[in-house]
Protein backbone atom coordinates (compact mmCIF):
# COMPACT_ATOMS: atom_id res chain seq x y z
CA UNK A 1 0.00 0.00 0.00
CA UNK A 2 1.20 3.70 -1.08
CA UNK A 3 -0.16 6.41 1.58
CA UNK A 4 0.83 9.97 1.44
CA UNK A 5 1.27 11.52 5.47
CA UNK A 6 -2.08 12.65 5.32
CA UNK A 7 -4.01 9.83 3.78
CA UNK A 8 -5.84 12.11 1.19
CA UNK A 9 -4.07 9.76 -1.37
CA UNK A 10 -3.68 5.96 -1.32
CA UNK A 11 -3.12 3.82 -4.10
CA UNK A 12 -1.75 0.04 -3.99
CA UNK A 13 1.43 -0.88 -6.26
CA UNK A 14 0.85 -3.28 -9.37
CA UNK A 15 3.24 -6.09 -8.02
CA UNK A 16 3.96 -7.89 -4.60
CA UNK A 17 7.37 -6.17 -4.24
CA UNK A 18 9.26 -3.78 -6.65
CA UNK A 19 11.28 -4.58 -9.04
CA UNK A 20 14.05 -3.23 -7.54
CA UNK A 21 14.90 -0.52 -4.34
CA UNK A 22 17.15 2.71 -5.29
CA UNK A 23 18.49 4.75 -2.79
CA UNK A 24 19.37 7.43 -4.27
CA UNK A 25 22.15 10.02 -2.82
CA UNK A 26 21.96 12.53 -5.92
CA UNK A 27 21.30 16.24 -4.79
CA UNK A 28 17.84 16.36 -5.97
CA UNK A 29 16.80 13.37 -3.96
CA UNK A 30 18.41 15.17 -0.90
CA UNK A 31 16.80 18.06 -1.25
CA UNK A 32 12.68 16.69 -2.34
CA UNK A 33 13.84 14.35 0.85
CA UNK A 34 14.92 17.17 3.14
CA UNK A 35 17.34 13.94 4.01
CA UNK A 36 20.59 12.42 2.88
CA UNK A 37 18.90 10.24 0.49
CA UNK A 38 15.87 9.52 -1.05
CA UNK A 39 14.42 6.05 -1.59
CA UNK A 40 12.41 4.57 -4.55
CA UNK A 41 10.20 1.33 -4.95
CA UNK A 42 10.92 0.45 -8.87
CA UNK A 43 7.84 -0.63 -10.62
CA UNK A 44 6.31 -1.14 -14.15
CA UNK A 45 4.54 2.00 -15.12
CA UNK A 46 1.90 -0.38 -16.88
CA UNK A 47 -1.02 -0.85 -14.45
CA UNK A 48 0.09 2.18 -11.83
CA UNK A 49 -0.39 5.29 -14.55
CA UNK A 50 -2.72 6.82 -14.92
CA UNK A 51 -3.95 7.12 -10.97
CA UNK A 52 -7.51 5.92 -10.52
CA UNK A 53 -10.29 8.89 -11.28
CA UNK A 54 -10.78 9.32 -8.11
CA UNK A 55 -7.19 10.20 -7.43
CA UNK A 56 -6.86 12.13 -9.83
CA UNK A 57 -8.41 15.45 -8.42
CA UNK A 58 -6.21 14.85 -5.38
CA UNK A 59 -2.89 14.81 -7.16
CA UNK A 60 -0.27 17.25 -8.43
CA UNK A 61 2.20 16.72 -10.67
CA UNK A 62 5.16 19.17 -11.90
CA UNK A 63 8.03 18.18 -14.23
CA UNK A 64 11.88 18.90 -13.99
CA UNK A 65 14.72 18.22 -16.34
CA UNK A 66 17.06 15.54 -15.41
CA UNK A 67 21.22 15.67 -15.66
CA UNK A 68 20.42 13.73 -18.89
CA UNK A 69 18.24 15.96 -20.27
CA UNK A 70 14.92 13.63 -19.52
CA UNK A 71 11.86 15.15 -18.20
CA UNK A 72 10.63 13.80 -14.85
CA UNK A 73 7.09 13.93 -13.95
CA UNK A 74 7.01 14.54 -9.94
CA UNK A 75 3.78 13.29 -8.82
CA UNK A 76 2.46 14.76 -4.94
CA UNK A 77 -0.45 15.19 -3.14
CA UNK A 78 -2.51 18.49 -3.68
CA UNK A 79 -3.13 18.64 0.42
CA UNK A 80 0.27 17.78 2.19
CA UNK A 81 2.88 18.11 -0.21
CA UNK A 82 3.85 14.59 -0.17
CA UNK A 83 6.08 13.43 -3.14
CA UNK A 84 4.32 9.56 -4.70
CA UNK A 85 5.53 8.73 -7.50
CA UNK A 86 7.97 9.61 -10.04
CA UNK A 87 7.48 9.11 -13.90
CA UNK A 88 10.82 9.59 -16.53
CA UNK A 89 9.98 10.43 -19.99
CA UNK A 90 12.37 9.81 -22.94
CA UNK A 91 13.27 12.54 -25.53
CA UNK A 92 10.84 12.00 -27.69
CA UNK A 93 8.04 12.52 -24.50
CA UNK A 94 6.75 8.82 -24.63
CA UNK A 95 6.87 6.89 -20.90
CA UNK A 96 10.07 5.55 -19.83
CA UNK A 97 8.67 1.66 -18.97
CA UNK A 98 9.25 2.12 -15.36
CA UNK A 99 8.23 4.78 -12.55
CA UNK A 100 9.23 5.06 -8.85
CA UNK A 101 7.17 5.23 -6.20
CA UNK A 102 8.62 7.19 -2.95
CA UNK A 103 10.12 4.43 -0.26
CA UNK A 104 8.27 6.48 2.63
CA UNK A 105 4.67 6.24 1.51
CA UNK A 106 5.49 2.20 1.00
CA UNK A 107 4.26 -0.26 3.79
CA UNK A 108 6.51 -2.88 4.47
CA UNK A 109 8.93 -1.68 1.94
CA UNK A 110 12.43 -4.07 2.71
CA UNK A 111 15.82 -1.82 2.24
CA UNK A 112 17.64 -5.23 2.41
CA UNK A 113 18.91 -5.66 -1.30
CA UNK A 114 18.49 -2.17 -1.81
CA UNK A 115 21.50 -0.64 -4.50
CA UNK A 116 23.00 2.71 -3.82
CA UNK A 117 23.00 5.01 -6.66
CA UNK A 118 24.52 8.72 -7.35
CA UNK A 119 26.91 8.39 -4.74
CA UNK A 120 29.30 11.09 -5.57
CA UNK A 121 27.43 13.11 -3.70
CA UNK A 122 26.52 10.63 -0.85
CA UNK A 123 26.77 12.10 2.84
CA UNK A 124 26.46 9.22 4.78
CA UNK A 125 28.62 5.73 4.04
CA UNK A 126 27.75 3.26 1.29
CA UNK A 127 28.54 -0.13 0.17
CA UNK A 128 31.42 -1.16 -2.03
CA UNK A 129 30.14 -1.31 -5.40
CA UNK A 130 27.91 1.39 -5.23
CA UNK A 131 26.73 2.94 -8.46
CA UNK A 132 28.48 6.54 -9.06
CA UNK A 133 25.86 7.44 -11.16
CA UNK A 134 22.35 5.62 -12.49
CA UNK A 135 22.10 2.29 -13.04
CA UNK A 136 21.85 1.26 -16.63
CA UNK A 137 17.53 1.01 -16.22
CA UNK A 138 17.64 4.83 -16.14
Amino acid sequence: MVRCHCGAVSFRVVLPKPLTVDVCHCLECQRQSSSAFGVSAVFPVEGMLPLAEDLQPRVGMWTRKTDSGRTLECYFCKTCGVRLIHRGLLPDGTSSQILTVKGGCMENLSLEAARHIYTRTARVPVPEGSYSGPPDQY
